[in-house]
């Protein structure tokens, strides 16, 4: 006799794959950290902590810019102390630290105050874009200084705009 199996055609039972997630508290100490290990130099900051898993990425930046060099120390001081501090089980996981690229948008006031003077797109909450130079950053806004047309009939027009306003941020390379 034959033993008929009670399957559904095409079905197959996957093992569940779990992949943990940095805590709050794993993110708060890499915060307090970083910003240790930039205590001696106060003209850089920490932009901001990408967690996927236990994938780190640290983004830094500066008031007048920040070196590999400075990269490479936060990433070996902050390396050394995860390990020592067994913040992660096993040791298991990846830190990458580099500086904020020129594609990524502008999160800090005090990146906003840096690129003071540059051209950028500004992508406003309700969809809208301008484009333009940074005039100036103020405490709950920015000026952007728009041009439309040319020459004698160009309109250049002052667009203050509310921080809570924008959705994003970026610089633009203009040639």
């Amino acid at each position: 006799m034959h033993k008929i199996k009670n399957e559904k055609k095409g079905t197959v039972t996957v093992p569940f794959l779990f992949v943990p997630m940095a805590t709050a508290t794993q993110l708060q100490f890499i915060e307090t950290t970083v910003n240790a290990l930039l205590a001696d130099t106060p003209g850089n900051f920490l932009v901001e902590i990408k967690a996927a898993g236990n994938d780190l990425k640290i983004f830094l930046d500066g008031d007048t810019g920040i070196t590999i060099h400075e990269c490479i120390k936060v990433n070996r001081g902050l390396y050394k102390l995860l390990e020592e501090e067994k913040v992660f089980p096993n040791d298991d996981f990846s830190l990458e630290v580099s500086s904020a690229g020129v594609g990524e948008p502008l999160l800090l006031h005090r990146q906003y105050v840096k690129n003071t003077g540059r051209w950028v797109e500004v992508l406003l909450n309700d969809g809208q874009v301008l484009e333009g130079e940074l005039k100036e950053v103020q405490g709950e806004s920015i000026i952007v200084e728009t041009s439309t047309g040319k020459g004698k009939k160009a309109e250049v027009k002052q667009n203050d705009i509310l921080f809570s306003n924008i959705k994003s941020t970026t610089v633009q390379i203009k040639f």
